[in-house]
């Protein structure tokens, strides 16, 4: 599938979330913008995109903000917490915000929103470790 220009992934950094996603990040000079396209594989028997698929989405967002898009180190998720407000609505672009709290030198403390079309169906908070980059 094309994505907007400007929008890039990370094909083959994580099996995982190859297979879920495809997702997409943009670096801005602000910040970093997290997108995804709602499909059929998305979604559940309801037809509505599948929370697991939306807490992925969350935590590879909150891992790319921890680790600044992967420049410098790696991370693993310590602790997620989520909650889900509304339901993912398949053919939606999915965007996630994420702020960072806190950085020290050894953990990342995170929170975020993802948004279906503009409206809110997660929001999450999440604690990563700092990891030395491996790859």
């Amino acid at each position: 599938m094309d994505f907007p220009d400007g929008f890039e992934t990370l094909v083959g950094m994580d099996p995982a979330e190859d297979y879920i996603g495809p997702f997409y990040f943009q670096k801005t000079e602000q910040k970093i913008r997290y997108a995804f396209m709602a499909e059929k594989q998305h979604c559940n028997a309801m037809g509505y995109v599948h929370g697991g698929v939306l807490m992925t989405f969350a935590d590879y967002a909150l891992c790319m903000e921890a680790t600044t898009g992967y420049s410098e180190e790696s991370c693993v998720t310590v602790s997620f917490n989520s909650e889900f407000i509304s339901a993912g609505q398949i053919g939606n672009l999915h965007t996630c915000e994420v702020e960072m709290i806190k950085k020290t030198g050894s953990m990342v403390f995170l929170r975020g929103d993802v948004r279906s079309d503009g409206e809110v169906v997660l929001s999450f908070s999440a604690v990563v470790k700092r990891m030395r980059k491996d790859f």
